[in-house]
């Protein structure tokens, strides 16, 4: 009998892309809920380089980054696929997911190569402080999603992959989320209508997906666990 485990944070936009993609693909799995300050041995015997979630364990063994489980996901049970057969609109994928990593991914917590802290622009306005240092990095989110909006909606697709939802979608769903909930958490609001109405308006059609809004966390859960989260972070640097 196949199992299927996943280590994870409920919060997390990394996790919340695998989960997605488990219930998309109607995949049971045991969810194995990590405490952010006090990770389990086993997580970091699985992923004793990153040290970080999700951890996606098949039949006992373990794969680590999420963009990467996915793939793997996708071609183990390829029903509902979400990754392009055709090898260039993959490529693609690959490349916009990979700018969606950049856009939340950092080394804060996992300076394995002893070099200064580089904040990802979702992260370094997450933690940023009020005045100056807020505006340059609301101003960093804006340029990094300014490239998609102009970039990826010409045509105006419903989804990244047109009709149907693809690994670019999952790529940035989640951490949009991550967006709003830290605009709440700070009383500003970075993703405006005006300024990127292609880009929100993929979001809406996204979240409005039946099986995404079941599988959603509750906002204001989220906004409780990022603010106590983001308060524990800051008292400690």
């Amino acid at each position: 009998m196949t199992e299927v485990k996943l280590h994870g944070f409920w919060y997390s936009p990394m996790t919340l892309r695998v989960v997605l993609t488990l219930k998309l693909k109607d995949i049971p799995y045991h969810n194995i809920e990590e405490d952010r300050f006090n990770k389990s041995l086993e997580l970091l015997r699985y992923n004793p380089v990153y040290k970080r979630t999700p951890v996606f364990v098949h039949n006992g063994r373990p794969l680590c980054e999420s963009m990467l489980i996915i793939e793997y996901i996708d071609e183990i049970w390829p029903h509902n696929s979400l990754v392009p057969a055709d090898p260039y609109e993959r490529a693609l994928a690959r490349f916009w997911a990979k700018y969606a990593d950049d856009l939340y991914l950092d080394q804060s917590d996992n300076n394995i190569l002893g070099q200064p802290l580089k904040f990802s622009a979702v992260v370094a306005f997450y933690l940023g402080n009020n005045g100056e240092e807020k505006e340059a990095n609301i101003e960093k989110v804006w340029e990094h999603i300014m490239v998609v909006e102009n970039k990826c909606f010409g045509d105006q697709k419903k989804f990244f992959g047109g009709d149907n939802i693809n690994m670019v979608d999952l790529a940035f769903g989640p951490i949009v989320k991550t967006i709003f909930t830290i605009e709440d958490i700070l009383e500003v609001k970075v993703l405006k209508d005006e300024k990127f109405p292609h880009f929100l308006s993929w979001y809406n059609n996204f979240k409005e997906v039946p099986i995404i809004k079941e599988n959603l966390p509750e906002h204001e859960k989220m906004v409780a666990c990022l603010k106590f989260i983001r308060e524990k972070r800051l008292a400690s640097s």
